[in-house]
């Protein structure tokens, strides 16, 4: 699996609960659409939407389906939002992150990288599906197996533990 970030090298001292790199499952990607305010009316979870990356030049099309939307937009979870103290109010159309998971088949043609821009397309002719989620994904984004060894190994050691004792109670 590809990593990226990595923020440790060999030799370095580290401790617990350092970031030491950063996961990137490239067969699984999604792309972040920000859709202005005023185009977010007919989007449905479900519908689906077709992604042209820059990386190939715009000629390879990548098919997907909405999978959520934000609750609010980019500048409401800003770490510093945007002040207007002069009292001079503009309206700025606000632009709404939108979840488009791509068809994994696509992904295998073609890889992906992330960060990269890329045009999103939503069919909204279809309007059945729910505007919000009604549950959160059921899979998870990663799963290791790293710590499977260490976990057999402290389990039959605290299981020893166990026993020793109901043995020494006896």
């Amino acid at each position: 699996m590809p990593w990226s970030q990595r923020s440790v090298q060999l030799g370095q001292h580290v401790q617990a609960g350092q970031a030491l790199m950063t996961v990137i499952p490239l067969n699984a990607l999604w792309v972040d659409a920000n859709f202005k305010e005023v185009q977010l009316r007919h989007l449905r979870i479900g519908q689906a939407a077709e992604v042209r990356s820059d990386l190939y030049g715009g000629s390879y099309l990548y098919h997907g389906h909405v999978q959520g939307m934000s609750a609010g937009t980019g500048a409401a979870f800003a770490l510093l939002p945007a002040q207007n103290a002069s009292g001079n109010w503009i309206k700025v159309v606000q632009r709404v992150p939108v979840r488009i998971k791509i068809d994994d088949a696509d992904l295998a043609k073609s890889p992906l990288r992330v960060g990269l821009s890329a045009t999103v397309t939503v069919d909204t002719t279809d309007r059945s599906g729910p505007v919000l989620a009604g549950k959160s994904a059921e899979q998870p984004v990663g799963y290791t197996q790293v710590y499977a060894q260490d976990l057999e190994k402290a389990n039959a050691e605290a299981d020893a533990v166990i026993r020793h004792n109901l043995g020494a109670q006896e």
